[in-house]
């Protein structure tokens, strides 16, 4: 009697987890065919299909052997019956009419024992067809919620925010693939809560789907695509003046207007404000903007700057702080920009507010694979198209919602990468807001160039009027140093109500000609 080792089974989840070295030892002793050729993709997929094959076959194998041992039992008792009949039977019955009655009787025993494998087989996999979900009478469902990340072949539901945690929800990749889900979705549904004494698995696995982002799996599947939408330049304008004593947001207003859809960096150096900036920008939108979905993402943060942005901002802050590896400062990224694109694709506008860009960087050369071509400063080449990507995603849609993207970009760090991210990124936004570290230095905020700042395509934001008092303004204040510019244009806000009031007195006081026509 042959035995046949079963090999060590491996769940998706783990076989994901592995590295690409031990994968392929995995699929060498399984017998995968050109298992060194794969990528790991393709490696996890094989194990799996090679392991359900095994199975498959293991459970057969047994369903033979029990159904050998049941027709060996059941064809005794006619055997049995058959000797005692023929010892009741004449003598003159021929041997041959004997030998032709016990082949008649073997082959009705055996077309009836292939009848009954059959009928057992077509029982079996009658429930198999339809044991998604398998669930019994005496089942408890636990209603469960969160935010849907997808991962190579399997997702799972975060239940406590951006990053993993102990009670996430296992989602297999063909309920992903069957309902039409997309990373970043808000899902509810039911898993199956663990009996009493049970063996309690690592995460428990999603038996029902409810609702996706608010809708029913049916509606969810008729969304568009995200990168079928169509970009246009930002229409419709984020007013975030509020207060007369708040004049970060009025100079930002007045020098480098934000509309929706605005994709915008904010070049700072160290200890020129930036997060000062960053907190004007959230409070007034939401101030001035409550229809906007506000989004403030920090990675690579210092703690206490979190717990500040958190109490000062009424928005969804997403951290991930400095003592965290780099994979997390990717992986919030990563899920974050896909929220902001699932509520685009539904209609609504939304800004995002990240800080900064640099580290994102920054942890993206630390965390992606080397692809070879490293640039000056050890950057490698393909550890910029993920923020890149995550940047280019601003856009206004026609006849729908809008991403807002204003991103941190640091400079003057003394570090040959910031350096080489940041000439990566110069160009790309279509608004550009300036700080300088020497107005920071003699404490005078907000710390704007207001020379080097502005928006491309402002006249659309403007209108002709206010536009063409903001150029006699910038045309006055670039005739002087930036800080005497930015001291002037401060002092005779600090004169004025509202901006409106401001452009009045500097179209009385400044005369020059009409240029907005």
């Amino acid at each position: 009697m042959t035995t046949t080792e079963e090999p060590v089974r491996l769940q998706s989840p783990e076989l994901a987890a592995m590295t690409l070295l031990k994968l392929k030892t995995v699929a060498t002793q399984l017998g995968v065919d050109g298992a060194a050729r794969m990528k790991k993709d393709a490696l996890v997929e094989a194990i799996v299909d090679l392991q359900a094959k095994n199975r498959e076959a293991a459970k057969a194998e047994r369903e033979a052997r029990r159904e050998a041992r049941n027709n060996r039992k059941k064809e005794s008792k006619p055997a049995a019956n058959t000797t005692q009949d023929s010892d009741n039977a004449s003598n003159d019955d021929a041997p041959s009419s004997n030998n032709d009655r016990g082949s008649r009787h073997d082959r009705h025993d055996r077309g009836r024992g292939r009848d009954r494998n059959r009928d057992r087989n077509n029982r079996d996999r009658a429930p198999r067809e339809e044991r998604e979900p398998v669930l019994s009478e005496d089942d408890v469902l636990v209603p469960v919620n969160g935010l849907l990340d997808i991962l190579d072949s399997y997702g799972f539901i975060r239940t406590s925010g951006y990053l993993p945690g102990p009670n996430d929800v296992y989602v297999t990749l063909q309920q992903v693939r069957r309902n039409g889900l997309r990373k970043g979705d808000v899902v509810t549904g039911q898993v199956r809560q663990a009996r009493e004494g049970e063996r309690k698995e690592k995460f428990n696995a999603l038996i029902t789907l409810e609702t996706v982002n608010g809708m029913s799996p049916d509606e969810a599947r008729s969304r568009v695509e995200f990168g079928k939408l169509t970009p246009l330049y930002p229409q419709e304008r984020l007013r975030l003046e509020t207060e007369p004593n708040v004049l970060t947001t009025r100079v930002i207003d007045l020098i480098a207007p934000i509309g929706k859809g605005q994709r915008g960096l904010i070049v700072s150096p160290p200890k020129a404000g930036k997060t000062m900036v960053l907190q004007a920008i959230a409070n007034a939108i939401t101030t001035n903007n409550p229809e906007c979905h506000l989004m403030v993402v920090l990675v690579d943060e210092r703690p206490e700057e979190v717990t500040d942005m958190q109490r000062s901002v009424k928005g969804e802050v997403i951290a991930s702080t400095f003592d965290r590896p780099a994979d997390d400062h990717t992986t919030i990224a990563e899920l974050a920009i896909e929220r902001a694109k699932r509520l685009v694709e539904l209609g609504h506008d939304v800004v995002v507010l990240l800080d900064s860009i640099t580290r994102l960087g920054r942890a993206y050369n630390i965390s992606a694979p080397a692809s070879g071509r490293i640039l000056s400063g050890g950057v490698d080449s393909a550890a910029l198209y993920p923020p890149k990507k995550f940047f280019g995603a601003a856009r206004n849609i026609e006849d729908g919602g809008s991403l807002t993207i204003l991103a941190t970009a640091l400079v003057d760090t003394g570090s040959r990468m910031d350096e080489v991210i940041f000439e990566e990124f110069k160009g790309t936004g279509n608004m550009e807001l300036i700080l300088d570290r020497r107005l920071a230095d003699k404490r005078i905020f907000p710390a704007v160039n207001v020379v080097a700042s502005g928006t491309r395509k402002e006249e659309i934001l403007m209108g002709s009027e206010e536009l063409n008092i903001v150029w006699k303004l910038r045309r006055v204040l670039h005739a002087l140093e930036p800080q005497a510019a930015l001291e002037l244009l401060l002092e005779k806000m600090k004169g004025t109500k509202s901006n409106v009031e401001f452009l009045m007195q500097i179209q009385k006081t400044t005369s020059g000609p009409d240029d907005s026509k």
